[in-house]
C-alpha cells in the first residue's frame, strides 16, 4: 500500500489491521478515567489504577455479634425448657417411710379388737401450690397441704391416670373424711365404684357419699405397704383386701372426729340432754325425800315426849296448892 493510500485510510479513520496501531489499546470511551490516575501535582499518568486504601479490622465481637446473640438466645431458652421440664417430672412429693404400724396388744377376751392404728401427727399446715412436701410417713394421715381453693377436692373415685397426691386429699382427712387409697393400678374399679356408692351418711354429720360432703375420697397411691388403707385423720386402717365391712365399720368409729367439723357440733348434744332429762329420775329421789321425812319425824317424836312429860310432872304440884 502507499503512503498516499495509508494517509486517506488515516485521514478516512481506518487503520489496516496489520498496521503499527494494531497493538494499541483501543480507547476506551467514558471510562477511560477509570484507567488513569493523578498525580501529587494533578498531572494525569496513565496506565494506572487507584489502590484500595486498607480498612481497620473490627472487633471480634462486632464482626459475629448475631452469631453470638443468637446463640446465647438458644442457650437460655435449652436451659429453661430443660427446668421446666426437670420440674414437671419430679414428683410433687417424698416419702421419708413407708409407714407400718407397730404390733397391738390383742384385745381382751370378749372385747371387739380396735380397728385402725395412730400414726404420729406431722402438723396440719397449708403450703402454696407447687410446693414440695417430704412426708416422714405414707400414706400420710396429717401433714402440710394445700389450702382452698385447690383442696380440698371432690369425693368421688379417682382412676390410677387422674392427678390426685396427698397435698390434695390430706385436706379433705382434716375436713373429717374418709379417704380409701388402692396401691395396684389395676384395681379393679368397678368394686371401688360399688363402694363409693354403697357408703351410708356420715357418722357425725350425716352427709351422704359426695355432694356437699367431704368424702369419701378413693385414690390411688403407691407408696404403701399394703394393697388398700382407709383413713381419717391420725389414724390408718391397712387392708389387704377391700373389706367394705370393716371399712364402714372404721369409718362410723372414727370419722369426723377433727378440730375441722364441717358441721354443727352440737347436733349430738340432744341425745346427751335426753339423757339428762332421764335424770328425772332424780324426782324419784323425792320418794327417799318423803321417806326420810317419817324418819326424822320418828326421832324427833322421841325427844319430844320426854320434854313434855317433864312438864306435866311439874304442873301437878302447882295444882295441888290451887
Amino acid at each position: 500500500m502507499s503512503k498516499e493510500s495509508r494517509r486517506r485510510q488515516r485521514q478516512a479513520g481506518h487503520v489496516p489491521a496489520g498496521g503499527p496501531t494494531a497493538n494499541r489499546p483501543a480507547d476506551s470511551g467514558p471510562s477511560a478515567p477509570a484507567t488513569q490516575s493523578t498525580s501529587r501535582r494533578g498531572t494525569e499518568r496513565a496506565g494506572r489504577r487507584d489502590r484500595a486504601r486498607p480498612t481497620a479490622r473490627q472487633p471480634f465481637f462486632q464482626r459475629y455479634r448475631r452469631i453470638i446473640v443468637g446463640a446465647a438466645i438458644v442457650a437460655v431458652i435449652a436451659i429453661v425448657g430443660a427446668g421446666m421440664i426437670s420440674s414437671a417430672t419430679q414428683p410433687a412429693y417424698a416419702c421419708s417411710n413407708i409407714w407400718q404400724p407397730s404390733p397391738t396388744t390383742p384385745p381382751s377376751a370378749g372385747a371387739s379388737p380396735t380397728l385402725g392404728d395412730v400414726q404420729p401427727d406431722m402438723g396440719k399446715g397449708h403450703v402454696p401450690v407447687g410446693n414440695k412436701i417430704t412426708y416422714t410417713y405414707c400414706p400420710p394421715a396429717s401433714g402440710r397441704h394445700y389450702g382452698q381453693p385447690q383442696a380440698p377436692i371432690p369425693a368421688r373415685v379417682y382412676g390410677p391416670n387422674d392427678t390426685v397426691i396427698p397435698q390434695q386429699w390430706v385436706h379433705n382427712l382434716e375436713h373429717g373424711a374418709l379417704v380409701i387409697l388402692y396401691r395396684d393400678p389395676t384395681a379393679d374399679e368397678a368394686a371401688l365404684r360399688g363402694l363409693f356408692d354403697g357408703m351410708p351418711p356420715s357418722p357425725v354429720c350425716g352427709f351422704e357419699p359426695g355432694g356437699q360432703s367431704p368424702g369419701p375420697v378413693i385414690a390411688h397411691f403407691k407408696d404403701m405397704a399394703w394393697p388398700f388403707a382407709a383413713m381419717v385423720w391420725g389414724r390408718v386402717l391397712p387392708l389387704e383386701t377391700l373389706d367394705r365391712e370393716a371399712i364402714i365399720q372404721f369409718f362410723d368409729t372414727w370419722g369426723e372426729q377433727t378440730e375441722e367439723p364441717q358441721c354443727n357440733p352440737p347436733s349430738a348434744a340432744p341425745s346427751a340432754s335426753a339423757a339428762p332429762s332421764a335424770s328425772a329420775t332424780p324426782s324419784v329421789s323425792a320418794a327417799p325425800s318423803t321417806s326420810a321425812a317419817p324418819a326424822s319425824a320418828s326421832p324427833s317424836a322421841v325427844p319430844t315426849a320426854p320434854s313434855s312429860a317433864a312438864p306435866s310432872e311439874s304442873l301437878a304440884p302447882s295444882a295441888s296448892p290451887s
